[in-house]
């Protein structure tokens, strides 16, 4: 696929002059490799003038063959999201902390992006999830999600009580400051930090992980990526919950409101370096010990 790339999109971390230098070496080192390059008006505000030609995020995806990410993994979430329904693949360079998705290092980027576009990388693809809230029958929001779907309480020092539903199957009343539900990519985030399972990139699956449950037997559970996870909130008027996703977006909830999330029509499509390994990546992220 390495051959059909003629235009590559840059998108840097937002508001970070860091990323805008590395931007500016990438954006000459892929032009000397003829490539055609490609802005998002937001990115382009980091780098120096004469800027490379940009267009908004909205619309960028359908000019670009590729799409390459500066910044950390927030960074990621945000364009993926957004160039989702055009299926560009995506490479992540890792000027952020953890770097679980942007996984080059920023000293290693023009030498492994070389290699890449040479061919030499392997792709993953790794599904999303579809967040859509009802409100008295009608549909008030919908939005995509990359690693998690969360229903959160919004006020200090009080529970949320909401109801579980599978395929339409009543799971649970709860009372709990929340629940995560999560892709096997968003395992490794909020979901982690709740007690939840980490699950492999490549599994068809859902975790739902209670935030700090009132009752401790309610436990993360794991499920096909194929079922439809409903929250239906309950008492909530007083106690003000709210949904975010990907912790970037976010939209208050009403006392009966119904928050249906699924698998997305579209997957994500990344680009690793050759030779990555899934386990390599979690010893080095997660500082687990070494071999004895």
């Amino acid at each position: 696929m390495g051959a059909d790339i003629k235009t590559i999109g840059l998108f840097g971390k937002y508001g970070s002059r860091a990323s805008g230098g590395e931007i500016t070496r990438l954006c000459k080192f892929l032009r000397s490799r003829k490539y055609n390059v490609l802005l998002d008006e937001a990115t382009a505000k980091l780098v120096d003038k004469p800027a490379p030609d940009s267009l908004p995020i909205a619309d960028i995806g359908k000019q670009i063959d590729l799409a390459i990410v500066i910044g950390g993994d927030g960074t990621l979430l945000n364009v993926a999201r957004n160039l989702a329904d055009w299926r560009v693949p995506l490479i992540g360079v890792n000027l952020g902390r953890l770097g679980f998705l942007t996984d080059i290092p920023a000293e290693n980027m023009l030498p492994d992006i070389g290699r890449m576009l040479d061919g030499d990388y392997e792709m993953e693809q790794r599904f999303m999830l579809s967040a859509t809230i009802q409100r008295q029958g009608k549909i008030v929001h919908n939005s995509n999600a990359f690693n998690d779907v969360i229903v959160n309480k919004s006020q200090l020092a009080r529970l949320i009580e909401f109801e579980t539903y599978l395929d339409g199957e009543f799971v649970n009343g709860m009372a709990a400051d929340g629940i995560i539900i999560a892709t096997p990519t968003g395992s490794t985030a909020y979901a982690l930090s709740a007690g939840g399972p980490l699950l492999h990139p490549t599994l068809s699956a859902i975790v739902l992980v209670p935030i700090c449950p009132h009752t401790l037997s309610d436990r993360p559970i794991v499920v096909s990526s194929d079922s439809v996870v409903e929250i239906v909130m309950t008492r909530t008027k007083d106690q003000r919950a709210h949904v975010t996703l990907d912790g970037q977006l976010n939209y208050p909830l009403q006392d009966e409101d119904r928050i249906s999330v699924r698998r997305a029509q579209h997957s994500i499509c990344l680009w690793h370096p050759s030779g990555r390994n899934h386990y390599d990546v979690l010893r080095t992220k997660l500082h687990w010990g070494g071999k004895f």
